[in-house]
């Protein structure tokens, strides 16, 4: 029983190990392809910057692709000791359990050696006849030959036992040495990264203290850009709103035309303000005028959601937050949503409307999702698609040429356009989100929405 008791713990206790390496290893699986991730964001942003690098002047984009990779670059690093810590954790693990293994060898072969010393005590063939025939009787003498058997495979069972603890113990020993490898490693490339970091900074420093040189430039162009915004962001809630009025004229209509089939179907009452229904009533009269039922008002349908498919289009649309394609195929986030300070005169705030994209020239621009074009115009020299998707809309601004036309349906990942450069030759998309209401439009932040860069 004893014997077993000891199978059954070890086995609970490798068991125990076993799921805890497995726990170790997907989140070391985890942490190595968010470090994969990073590195291949870093990678992508500096083949953007290597395309502007003919352009001897400092531009805004390379300030915040720089500003980007550097922001990348601390993330890389932050990653880089988090997995530290992990193998830290395993290491001090798989130290303990070295440790273990080795008191627990040391402790078999005692063992072992006790037997051993007894064995060769009572090692000559008298000295176990003489324990066999001093039995008091038959039953006796076979309870001492199924010892002496049990003895023998106790002896063994012990030799077994520090076979697999010495393979055990050197396997382990293996493991550890291997993460301390691993360990080295992370700490080569960390040191790595934080060279680039420093490198960057002072690239980045570099181009700040250029573009700060030209200020008045650059507080007219912010002014300037500032006016265009407005008015692009003036243009685009107008023509939500007219897709607001116009389904509501539209869900007005259906409601007058439904009311007036009701009226012309419905049958004359047989007095004026009063309905006739039957009622048992002891006196024999059973027709009892009472006052007409009111009928239960119509729900009031939601903007732009009059059909089950604008209704299911939102819906998907909606189910896909976080997951929707990227407007370009690579590309890198130049400018956040909202109001956030300039990169260079940190005084003045910028409210971006949605997310600045720059990618590579004369790239594709894809609807994101699946919906029906309402405008392509062109605003401040530059075209713009908008695209409706139930009472979601999706905007693609600064296209050089548009390839769909107002009332083309387009499915997901569809070409639209060509993305167009921007003021400082950079090519760049600028995306928005909107969701229409009862109110007008809602603005909504892009990178909640599309999923992780291709």
């Amino acid at each position: 029983m004893r014997i077993i008791a000891l199978i059954f713990c070890s086995l609970i206790a490798f068991t125990s190990v076993a799921q805890k390496q497995v726990q170790l290893n997907m989140s070391k699986e985890e942490m190595m392809a968010k470090r994969k991730e990073i590195q291949e964001t870093i990678n992508q942003t500096e083949r953007e910057l290597e395309q502007l690098k003919g352009d001897k002047k400092a531009t805004l984009g390379q300030l915040r692709a720089l500003q980007n990779k550097l922001a990348e670059r601390q993330n890389l690093i932050a990653n880089i000791n988090e997995e530290m810590s992990e193998i830290d954790n395993t290491i001090k693990s798989s130290s303990k359990e070295v440790d273990n293994l080795k008191q627990k060898l040391g402790q078999l072969k005692t063992r072992y050696a006790q037997s051993i010393r007894y064995a060769y005590e009572t090692r000559s063939s008298y000295d176990m006849l003489a324990f066999l025939f001093s039995s008091h009787d038959f039953n006796d003498a076979m309870r001492r030959m199924k010892y002496l058997k049990k003895f023998r495979e106790f002896r063994k069972q012990q030799v077994d036992q520090i076979h697999t603890t010495q393979d055990q113990l050197q396997h382990k020993i293996g493991v550890l040495s291997t993460q301390k490898k691993e360990k080295d490693q992370l700490l080569n490339s960390q040191e790595e990264q934080k060279q680039k970091l420093l490198n960057e900074t002072n690239q980045t420093n570099a181009v700040m203290q250029e573009l700060k040189g030209k200020e008045s430039e650059l507080m007219k162009n912010i002014e300037k850009n500032k006016i265009i915004a407005r008015r692009v962001d003036k243009y685009i809630n107008m023509v939500i709103e007219r897709e607001i009025a116009k389904a509501t004229k539209l869900a007005e209509e259906e409601e007058a035309k439904r009311k007036k089939e009701e009226q012309k179907n419905a049958k004359p009452p047989e007095k004026a303000g009063t309905e006739v229904v039957p009622n048992n009533n002891p006196t024999g009269n059973n027709n009892v005028p009472v006052t007409p039922r009111s009928k239960a008002p119509r729900a009031e349908a939601k903007p732009l959601l009059l059909t089950p498919t604008d209704i299911a289009l939102a819906n998907n649309f909606e189910g896909n937050k976080g997951k929707l394609y990227w407007p370009v195929e690579k590309g890198v986030i130049t400018d956040h949503f909202g109001v956030h300070p300039h990169p260079v005169e940190h005084q003045v705030m910028i409210n971006n409307s949605g997310i600045d994209i720059q990618t590579s020239p004369n790239a594709s621009v894809k609807a994101v999702f699946e919906g029906t074009v309402t405008t392509v115009a062109t605003i401040e020299g530059v075209k713009m698609v908008l695209i409706k998707h139930g009472d979601y809309f999706t905007v693609y601004n600064n296209l050089a040429s548009a390839s769909v036309s107002s009332g083309q349906h387009v499915s997901t990942n569809q070409s639209i356009g060509v993305v167009a450069n921007n003021d400082e030759g950079e090519p760049t998309i600028k995306f928005s989100i909107y969701k229409a209401g009862k109110k007008g439009a809602t603005n909504l932040n892009p990178e909640l929405w599309i999923g992780k860069a291709r």
